[in-house]
């Protein structure tokens, strides 16, 4: 890389969260298959049964369900009155500290007022003039210093770049760049607090706080700085600040929690994307071969990416009051696990679900959420994504998978992705 940084802390970082989320060696989708045509509302947890810990913590004492079946889930991500976030305060929302601006777990006027504040700063329209930037910042920072070399790990700079470019979006100083990863490295370890196993629990919880209010400071800071300028710039920080949704404005605080949540999940899930689109083009000389030669299939390449291989594989909601879902009698308080890698093969949508194929009709997968709570920052991602996808294609000549070098392999219960991409170009 261009800035010749490397972070150890921000790599172990990453590896924890992504052991944290692995769960168990099985066939996702071949389980999510049986579920779907035998139980396809299941009693019972799905996310324990993968061994992987829930936003709502493990210990919850609620009863719990497992959907599978695409229309189903549509059905609970879209009525928010019914199926409600708020339970996430109370199991991922306290490593960030319990407090502040943490959309996706509001609930009702609350969530539709903030949302109402954040959405106009990441609509395509505010997003698309970044796009010259995100696209100078990933070919001369990260992947042009690697052309001499004839071989890579895609993975070196697939957890930088993501980092670089939203930060330099919110607002931090770019003279800094290890600062960057510094504070990537705390928004890691906030959502690694979630653990299956007690006897780690609370060390984990008092990193993730201790992480937590380190990365409120520094942003805070920022956001007392950026006001105090004016906050003209286009910067994300500035423009949140400029933000107005029926006549309320946000104050520090909000801004500063707001990012907060933003950084620890804006990067690292961009990661994974990145991982999962590469590993299944680069799988396929032949599609290679096309998307090399037709960069409008870009776009399609990484929307049946994310069908495919979704980055979160469950969302979880609470039911508001007693409720049936596919006849399956859901009682109020009870957690509701919409198993998005099971809905987004369902083959009663999606035509030959189970292969990869950019060419299928398009249809909403439900990778970036549906509903209330779609994913705010999707357009960013798939930017970062089409940016960095171009790049790889356009400064690696006749890119391909290294024939010396293990494959690589998407794995993960619940946060997926692949660890290593060895390549080589001529």
């Amino acid at each position: 890389m261009a800035t010749q940084y490397r972070s150890e802390k921000l790599e172990k970082a990453f590896a924890a969260l992504s052991k944290n989320y692995r769960g168990l060696d099985v066939d996702l989708y071949a389980v999510s298959r049986e579920k779907r045509q035998t139980t396809p509302v299941m009693e019972g947890d799905f996310m324990a049964s993968l061994s992987v810990p829930t936003h709502a913590g493990q210990r919850h004492g609620h009863p719990t369900y497992a959907v599978f079946k695409y229309n189903d889930i549509k059905a609970v991500l879209q009525d928010a009155a019914t199926f409600t976030s708020g339970f996430i305060a109370k199991g991922l929302g306290t490593f960030f500290g319990g407090d502040g601006l943490i959309i996706i777990a509001m609930d009702g006027d609350q969530h539709r007022k903030a949302r109402g504040l954040l959405q106009p700063v990441f609509t395509p329209q505010s997003v698309n003039p970044w796009r010259a930037e995100i696209e100078r910042s990933i070919r001369e920072e990260f992947i042009a210093p690697l052309v001499p070399n004839k071989r890579a790990n895609l993975m070196d700079f697939a957890l930088y770049f993501p980092i670089r470019v939203i930060y330099a979006l919110i607002g931090f100083p770019q003279e800094n760049i290890g600062d960057f990863y510094e504070y990537a490295a705390m928004g890691l370890t906030i959502l690694a607090g979630p653990k299956n196993d007690p006897a780690e629990e609370e060390a984990a919880r008092q990193n993730a706080v201790s992480a937590s209010q380190g990365l409120y400071d520094a942003v805070i800071k920022l956001v007392a700085q950026r006001r105090a300028e004016g906050a003209s710039g286009d910067d994300l920080i500035s423009r949140l600040i400029r933000a107005e949704f029926e006549a309320r404005r946000l104050d520090d605080m909000e801004i500063a929690t707001f990012v907060r949540s933003l950084v620890a999940a804006g990067g690292e899930t961009t990661t994974r994307t990145f991982s999962s689109v590469m590993t299944l083009l680069l799988q396929r000389p032949a599609l290679l071969a096309r998307v090399r030669n037709d960069r409008s299939l870009v776009s399609k390449l990484i929307d049946e990416a994310i069908r495919f291989e979704p980055t979160s594989t469950v969302k979880v909601r609470q039911a508001a009051r007693d409720v049936e879902i596919g006849g399956v009698k859901i009682p109020q308080g009870a957690l509701v696990q919409c198993v998005i890698a099971s809905a987004n093969r369902d083959e009663d949508v999606f035509e030959n679900a189970d292969e990869f194929d950019i060419d299928r009709k398009l249809k909403p997968s439900f990778t970036f959420g549906y509903g209330p709570h779609m994913c705010i920052g999707q357009f960013v991602a798939k930017l970062e994504l089409s940016a960095a996808v171009n790049a790889v294609l356009d400064l690696f000549p006749n890119v391909r998978l290294d024939p010396d070098q293990p494959a690589p392999e998407i794995q993960g219960g619940q946060l997926r992705g692949a660890s290593s991409i060895p390549v080589i170009w001529d």
